[in-house]
């Protein structure tokens, strides 16, 4: 039996955070008056000159979260039921946030990883004065190859570190079955997004020497772009890993036959199988695909025969203008044509 259940208040309210993605300047409302839980409230006091890393994390996430998933059934998009949410879930995400699906792993990591990123990028920026750059790559290198340490190197080790104090939930202090399976999963899910982020640093280097002969390189190391973090997590949701909704010593997989198959801690975890998003589901703040726009050409997530569920989709022509043609008139005017173009738009029925 599916575990359609919520996680408990004090779970839930873990991931309000997601709302400051929403405040403009969020440090001059105070730690208190933020959509935060105790601990994240606490740790906000001590270190309160993280607000803006913690905004732009949030954005981060959320912003990739509906660019990898723009043309899918489900696009990450916040829906009425989410909107109207109580303050024990967050703003941005309702059902989903709960479910124990494949979504729910792929926000919880998203999320994580925006948090590492934009923490990292700060101190790297020389945002904040308890961190800063890597300081175990500022000496060492191989002479031999020509090449030695310098620059700044992004201290990823600072970001995760602090994406898993504000993050992850105890599991000890929950109770219930369902929601120690389901904290286990989210807790393992977080820290896959944070293993993304470190898997895809990558080492800088520039040349120096006579005439850029390149006799000798200084070197740092570098986190690679949110997009491509947020590709690689896509993948990893792709080839996700159902687990057993029972938990023993450690998580396992749901299929008996594989569970001598060693679950990574990169890997994406859930334990509910995915509801049917063609349709709407207003108790569960589920939209639907009825209209959606579609291509009508693509035979990917987009196309319309996937997107629409098998619905059809109507057609409509929309009505372009726009200035075409511009040249620059002596002295001082452009003159443009106005040009119209019609184009085709498919929506799902």
């Amino acid at each position: 039996m599916q575990l359609y259940v919520r996680l408990t208040l004090r779970a839930a309210v873990s991931y309000r955070w997601l709302g400051i993605a929403s405040f403009g300047v969020p440090e001059k409302l105070g730690c208190a008056n933020l959509p935060l839980n105790s601990r994240q409230k606490e740790l906000c006091k001590r270190k309160p000159y993280l607000l803006p890393s913690i905004r732009e994390g949030a954005r981060l996430g959320i912003q990739e979260c509906r660019s990898q998933f723009r043309h899918e059934r489900w696009n990450c998009m916040i829906t009425a039921a989410a909107a109207t949410a109580p303050m024990g879930a967050s703003p941005l995400f309702g059902y989903e946030l709960s479910s124990g699906t494949k979504e729910t792993a792929f926000i919880y990591a998203v999320m994580a990883a925006g948090l590492v990123h934009s923490v990292t990028r700060s101190c790297s920026a020389g945002n904040m004065t308890e961190c800063s750059c890597d300081t175990t790559l500022q000496n060492g290198g191989s002479a031999s190859e020509g090449w030695h340490w310098g620059g700044c190197s992004d201290d990823v080790q600072y970001g995760m570190w602090f994406s898993r104090k504000f993050l992850d939930f105890p599991i000890r202090n929950t109770t219930g079955k369902e929601n120690k399976v389901l904290l286990a999963m989210n807790l393992h899910n977080n820290e896959a997004g944070r293993q993304a982020v470190a898997k895809l640093m990558s080492v800088d280097c520039r040349c120096h020497g006579v005439s850029g002969s390149c006799a000798v390189k200084t070197c740092w190391k570098t986190m690679s772009s949110f997009e491509k973090i947020g590709h690689l997590l896509k993948d990893k949701y792709e080839n996700s890993i159902q687990i057993s909704d029972k938990i023993k010593r450690k998580m396992r997989r749901r299929e008996k036959d594989q569970r001598k198959i060693p679950i990574h801690k990169d890997d994406l975890l859930y334990v509910n199988k995915s509801p049917n998003y063609c349709v709407e589901d207003k108790k569960l703040g589920i939209p639907g695909t009825q209209g959606r726009e579609c291509n009508r050409t693509s035979e990917g997530a987009d196309g319309c025969n996937l997107l629409c569920c098998g619905r059809g989709y109507n057609t409509h022509v929309v009505r372009h203008v726009e200035r075409c043609e511009c040249k620059f008139i002596w002295c001082c005017y452009v003159r443009c044509r106005r040009c119209e173009s019609m184009t085709d738009v498919h929506t799902c029925k």
